[in-house]
């Protein structure tokens, strides 16, 4: 069941491996309500990439951060899931249980892209940020290079605005 690998994170891979939900009670209500192999839905907020809108689900608990967008069989052009930790680390990332093909950024805290890569559906491969960052944020594959973003852009909105 773990879609995602973090850092530090090895007794929360255990747990959603096992199918263990002792962490149910500290989930959202949305995360709740997700049941084994549907997609979860999240809150979502506006990012701005450049000129293009994008509409982000954000991903905060550890539970939400694991499901990520596992399941989903479609995913609208201008959507995706921006992943915020607590603080900075080397993400690294995997696509088990995901079933679309996806772009990731990795963002510091300013909202500057660190690095991009492509991720293809069902695999183990780990794709990791070049640096340590707090945000993460995925979309369709192809997204970010038709659109010229790369390491150096800068995203805004969202969780950017407060910093």
């Amino acid at each position: 069941m773990q879609d995602r690998i973090t850092p530090g994170r090895t007794v929360l891979a255990a747990l959603a491996l096992t199918g263990a939900l002792v962490l149910g009670s500290a989930s959202s209500p949305a995360q709740a309500q997700a049941p084994m192999g549907q997609p979860q839905q999240l809150a979502t907020t506006t990012l701005r990439a450049g000129m293009h809108l994008i509409t982000a689900e954000v991903a905060r608990t550890p539970q939400e951060h694991a499901i990520g967008l596992m399941w989903r069989k479609e995913m609208p052009t201008n959507h995706g899931m921006i992943f915020v930790f607590p603080k900075a680390g080397v993400q690294c990332f995997w696509m088990k249980n995901t079933l679309l093909p996806l772009s990731i950024a990795f963002i510091n805290d300013q909202g500057k892209v660190v690095n991009v890569d492509e991720m293809k559906p069902q695999t183990e491969d780990s794709h990791c940020s070049a640096e340590p960052v707090r945000f993460v944020l995925e979309m369709n594959t192809g997204w970010f290079a038709k659109r010229g973003i790369k390491a150096g852009s800068l995203i805004q909105g969202g969780p950017f605005e407060a910093r």
